[in-house]
């Protein structure tokens, strides 16, 4: 009784405690309360050996071209997000605020510097080549000068031209959102033009993931070509606008970059390298080896916690199988007699059984891909 008196008191103070946290200034109340709470969210991803896994994206708009916001409100988001580097590349060839926003191609990175720098981001300098489709657009990173492109896009005649001043800054580039309009012949194919790009060494990634929409296609051509696979939200306006963040696993579209510590110089070795997994909320997307690498510095089956004997004298043996990270894994697997989906939520754990003559658990993660056709396979050992 004594407790619950207790409990009651305490439930009758929370309104006087609420309303006693109204500001009085001058005569004035201030609903502060009412304000959003402003935060970092730590989005946990253990690393992947000696790597870090970096969380970018290096495909955002702004008012310097078509997009709906001004620069600062994407150092705002990222931060809030939880990610570590990003890139505005404002188009060079459209820029349809031009009577209300001096065009200037730099402009964004300049008045973002500092603040990315106060708030520990790493801003990267980048623009998006916007050529008609096809060949499509690129977006170039790693750049020194925005300005300087060829904006002409009336024909054809110029593409190739536009994408080499890229490549004579020694950017990063690669080719956007391959499939965004399948539609017109060749704008989704592997066409000379991107042929040619590869083979002169100024085409080092694709888009396989470019906001709501996979690419899928594009993964192939990532891995027979060697090419680094990107994800990105190309965002435009609010990322809260597009995107369901009351959803838990539902986050903007992004790179994770295993880089070897967190800098602008280990980022672009990572891209180099192609150490890199697409990560579009549920869905990851990459080379065998990147996947396999982040699932198993993220996903552990702990050792058989109880034995269980059944009326027909069979055993089976319980296990917890644990995600460490903010990634979604959907699993499909087996111990040879019987079929088990799990879902492991962002840092959860799960129960599963498995026969005790069992030598091991395989499968595969349906929320993964490392080809168009293929999800990652994967094998618990049970002894």
């Amino acid at each position: 009784m004594k407790q619950r008196n207790l409990l009651l008191i305490g439930f009758l103070l929370i309104p006087i405690l609420a309303f006693s946290q109204i500001r009085e200034v001058q005569g004035m109340k201030y609903l502060d309360e009412n304000k959003r709470p402003v935060f970092r969210g730590n989005v946990i991803i253990p690393n992947v050996g000696e790597y870090h896994v970096l969380k970018c994206d290096f495909h955002t708009h702004t008012v310097f071209s078509d997009g709906h916001v001004w620069p600062n409100v994407r150092n705002q988001e990222v931060w809030e997000e939880g990610l570590d580097s990003y890139a505005i590349t404002d188009h060079v060839e459209y820029t349809p605020h031009k009577a209300d926003v001096n065009v200037n191609h730099n402009r964004g990175y300049e008045l973002l510097k500092e603040s990315a720098d106060k708030s520990n981001l790493i801003l990267v300098k980048g623009t998006e080549i916007t050529r008609n489709t096809p060949p499509g657009h690129f977006n170039a990173i790693y750049i020194n000068d925005a300005s300087g492109f060829i904006e002409d896009r009336a024909t054809n005649e110029h593409d190739k031209a536009a994408v080499m001043k890229a490549a004579e800054q020694d950017a990063f580039i690669f080719w956007n959102h391959p499939g965004w309009q399948p539609g017109i012949e060749g704008s989704y194919e592997w066409i000379p033009f991107v042929d040619d790009l590869y083979k002169n060494k100024a085409l080092h990634g694709i888009e396989v993931v470019n906001g709501f929409g996979i690419h899928i296609k594009a993964l192939d051509w990532c891995l027979d070509k060697g090419l680094t696979v990107m994800g990105t939200s190309d965002i435009h306006n609010l990322v809260a606008h597009d995107y369901d963040l009351s959803k838990d696993y539902v986050h903007r579209t992004m790179t994770l970059v295993m880089a070897k510590e967190r800098s602008a110089e280990s980022i672009r070795e990572a891209l180099d390298e192609g150490r890199t997994v697409a990560w579009a909320s549920k869905y990851l997307l990459g080379k065998e080896d990147n996947v396999r690498a982040l699932f198993n510095a993220c996903v552990e089956l702990m050792p058989a916690h109880f034995t269980e004997t059944r009326n027909n004298g069979s055993k089976i043996n319980h296990y917890e199988i644990r995600n460490n990270s903010d990634l979604y894994f959907e699993l499909s697997l087996t111990d040879g007699s019987t079929n088990k989906n799990v879902t492991l939520y962002p840092r959860s754990t799960q129960l599963i059984t498995a026969n005790e003559e069992a030598a091991s658990l395989t499968g595969e993660v349906v929320s993964t891909y490392v080809r168009s056709d293929q999800h990652l396979k994967v094998n618990f050992p049970l002894n």
